[in-house]
Parts: C-alpha cells; sequence; structure tokens
C-alpha cells in the first residue's frame, strides 16, 4: 500500500492512495488539464484511477472533481450532503458521472481498497474525512476540520500512516492580516487544525504502528513548515526530520506503507 499528494493548501488538494492494483484520488481541487500533469508526476494517468472520492464541497477540495471525472469516466463516492451542496450552486453537476452517495460511518471497497468515510466538524453540509486499508495496514487522513472530537481519534488510532492537517499557527494568524472574521472562522471549531492541536490529537491516538506522518493543508500566509515539523516532532518524540510536509506545489511523492 502507497499514497502520495498532488498537491495541499487552499489552492488545491488530491491524494493517491494505491493497494493492489486499485488506485482512488482523495478530492481534487485541480483542474483537469492540472491534476494530469500533477498525476504524471507521480507516473500515473487519470485512467488509472478507479474513481475519486470527496470530502466536502469547497473548491479547493472539489474546484475539479467532477470535470476530471466526467472527462476520463471516473466514478465518484461523496455524502448527499456534500453532492446536494454542489447541485444548489451549479444543478449540472454530476451530469454524465456515475454518483455513489455514501453515509458518514459506512464502509465500502474500491478494488482492493477498503474505505472508511468518518464525520468531522468543519463548516460544509456533510464533511467526512477517511481511513483507507488495504485489509492489513491503514492510512488515516484528517485534514479540514477545526478541533478533535473521541471519535475522530477513535480512527485514526492504530494506523501505519497519517496525513494530518496543520493548517495555521495561532500567533501567526492572530498577527496576520485577515479580517477578523476569517481569522475567527480559521480557528474556530469549525475551521481548520492549528499545529499545536493537531499535536495534540498525534498525542492522544495510539501511535505504535506509525511508519508516516506527514503535516498538510498548510497556509501559506499563517504557518511555516518548520513550525509544523517541530509540533509533530514533539508530539511524537522523534526527530523534525522524520515528519513530512505537503507542500501547495509539489504535494510528496510515493510514500510506502509496509
Amino acid at each position: 500500500m502507497r499514497f502520495a499528494s498532488l498537491g495541499s493548501g487552499s489552492e488545491g488538494n488530491g491524494l493517491v492512495v494505491e493497494a493492489g492494483a486499485s488506485r482512488v484520488l482523495l478530492d481534487c481541487g485541480f483542474s483537469p488539464r492540472d491534476a494530469t500533469r500533477r498525476l504524471a508526476r507521480i507516473g500515473l494517468d487519470p485512467a488509472d484511477l478507479a474513481g475519486i472520492l470527496v470530502t466536502h464541497e469547497h473548491s479547493d477540495h472539489v474546484g475539479g472533481v467532477f470535470s476530471l471525472a466526467r472527462r476520463f469516466g471516473l466514478p465518484v463516492w461523496i455524502t448527499h450532503g456534500t453532492y446536494a451542496a454542489m447541485r444548489e450552486s451549479d444543478p449540472d453537476t454530476g451530469a454524465s458521472v456515475e454518483v455513489t452517495l455514501i453515509h458518514g460511518e459506512a464502509v465500502f471497497e474500491v478494488g482492493d481498497l477498503q474505505v472508511h468515510p468518518y464525520t468531522v466538524p468543519h463548516d460544509a453540509r456533510e464533511p467526512v474525512q477517511y481511513v483507507l486499508s488495504d485489509g492489513a495496514r491503514r492510512l488515516g487522513v484528517l485534514t479540514d476540520t477545526g478541533c478533535s472530537t473521541p471519535h475522530v481519534e477513535e480512527m485514526l488510532s492504530g494506523c501505519e500512516a497519517l496525513v494530518l492537517e496543520a493548517n495555521h499557527d495561532l500567533d501567526m494568524l492572530r498577527r496576520g492580516d485577515y479580517p477578523p472574521a476569517l481569522q475567527a472562522r480559521i480557528a474556530g471549531r469549525f475551521g481548520h487544525l492549528d499545529n499545536a492541536t493537531a499535536g495534540q490529537i498525534l498525542a492522544a491516538i495510539d501511535r505504535r504502528r506509525l511508519q508516516h506522518v506527514v503535516a498538510a493543508h498548510l497556509s501559506k500566509q499563517n504557518n511555516k513548515p518548520e513550525f509544523a515539523r517541530a509540533t509533530f516532532a514533539a508530539a511524537l518524540g522523534c526527530e523534525e526530520s522524520w515528519i513530512g510536509v505537503a507542500s501547495q506545489d509539489e504535494g510528496f511523492g510515493w510514500r510506502e506503507i509496509g
């Protein structure tokens, strides 16, 4: 089992997860042309994908989902609330695409991948994140949530790999030039995880099987990779160099889960 990022941040997100002969794209905030270019960087073509999983309706996660799916005949898995929100702004969303509506806690399979969505607190209609497995190993993904919950920590416990949001440094956000209302939204319980809160999640979960931890969805204005690395490393008791960071422009290359 392995995973790679096409890019992570407010300008677009996409994560590829592979098990056996099956590959899925988790979100696509890039145009079909850009997504194709980013996939080529990790040795893939859109036709190599088994489909696209969606977390929520914000444009940096879904901006290219249905155009890519339509162009390459890819199925899409999405919650009812997310799909409804997208169709309210564009009634043609989903036209000529195979759409499967999923429930926030119901496990399903995409080829060799087991997919377990789980609900998170975020300012969207019916947001979910995912734990993906090949039956033996688990990758937990958590971005776009304002806070943790016991359920979130239960879902991430015991994973072999984590992609975990470290959106902002709270002091940088407060000292920055974002309007007060936007600062409040980002730092609120339905916004995005700051470094310290992400570190608290790492400290709270069962970390004994971890092989990879990658900080994701970093704000270019309100965070620095070295801040996220330092916080994660302190929570895990490891060297800062062991912590990966997903960048907006490059994402990160393939990481194998043994």
